[in-house]
C-alpha cells in the first residue's frame, strides 16, 4: 500500500509566525492533532496538540484572563514548533510510516515530494482506514484465524477449501509467527457462507491445521 492512496492531501497549514491561540483554535475547528507549519512556502516544522498544551499557562497560573489571553496571542508557533521532522514520499508505504510512527510514538507525518514541497499528511487514522479496507472487515463475513505449517502451498490449499465451500475471499492475512517454529499465522476473511457452511469449514480445517479462533463480523 503506497501513502499517495491513503494520505490527506492539500492539509490545512499555518505560517510559523501565526500565534498560539490562532492555532489552537483552528486545531478545535477542525479537531486536528497536528498542524504542519510553513515559512515562504516551504516546510518548516510541525506544530501538536501536546506542543500547544504544554505551553499554555497552567491552571494554576497567577495571570489573569487577560493576562492569559495576551501571552496565547503574542507567543508565535515557531517559538514552540518541532523543527526536526521525521517526512515520507507518497511513493513510500504505508507500513514504513506505521513503522517510523510506531518507533518515534508520533501519530502523523507530513508528506513531501523530490523537492521537499509538502504534498500532504498521514496519520494513525489514515493507517488504521487502510488497514480495515485491506483486511475486508468493512465488507463483514467470517474471519479464520489459524496456524499453518510453513510449506510452499499451505495459502492456496486454504483457499482452496474456502471456494470449495463457496465462500468468496475478501482478504488473506499471513506472517511469520517464527521462522525457527517453520510455523506461519493465516488470517482469511470470506463471504457468502451459511452457518452450515462455516461450520463445516472449520471442522475440515481443524483436520489440517490449528485453529486459533472463528468469528463472524456484521
Amino acid at each position: 500500500m503506497l501513502i499517495k492512496d491513503w494520505m490527506t492531501r492539500d492539509p490545512v497549514t499555518i505560517n510559523d509566525d501565526t500565534s498560539m491561540i490562532r492555532a489552537i483554535h483552528i486545531m478545535n475547528e477542525h479537531g486536528f492533532r497536528r498542524l504542519p507549519v510553513m515559512s515562504a512556502g516551504r516546510l518548516v516544522g510541525m506544530i501538536t496538540d501536546r506542543d500547544l498544551k504544554e505551553a499554555s499557562p497552567s491552571k494554576a497560573t497567577t495571570l489573569d484572563v487577560h493576562e492569559m489571553y495576551y501571552l496565547l496571542a503574542e507567543l508565535q508557533v515557531k517559538e514552540i514548533m518541532s523543527r526536526d521532522l521525521f517526512t515520507v514520499s507518497q511513493d513510500d508505504t504505508v507500513e514504513g510510516a506505521a513503522q517510523i510512527m510506531l518507533e518515534h510514538t508520533i501519530s502523523g507525518l507530513p508528506v513531501v515530494d523530490a523537492g521537499g514541497s509538502l504534498v500532504g499528511v498521514i496519520t494513525q487514522s489514515d493507517i488504521l482506514r487502510a488497514l480495515l479496507h485491506i483486511s475486508g472487515s468493512l465488507q463483514g463475513g467470517v474471519q479464520f484465524a489459524l496456524r499453518a505449517e510453513d510449506r510452499p502451498g499451505v495459502l492456496k490449499e486454504v483457499a482452496d477449501l474456502m471456494r470449495a465451500r463457496g465462500g468468496r475471499l475478501l482478504s488473506l492475512l499471513s506472517y511469520y509467527r517464527s521462522p525457527e517454529e517453520n510455523l506461519r499465522e493465516v488470517y482469511v476473511r470470506v463471504k457468502n457462507l451459511s452457518p452450515e457452511a462455516v461450520a463445516a469449514l472449520q471442522a475440515e480445517l481443524a483436520a489440517r491445521f490449528e485453529i486459533l479462533y472463528v468469528t463472524r463480523e456484521r
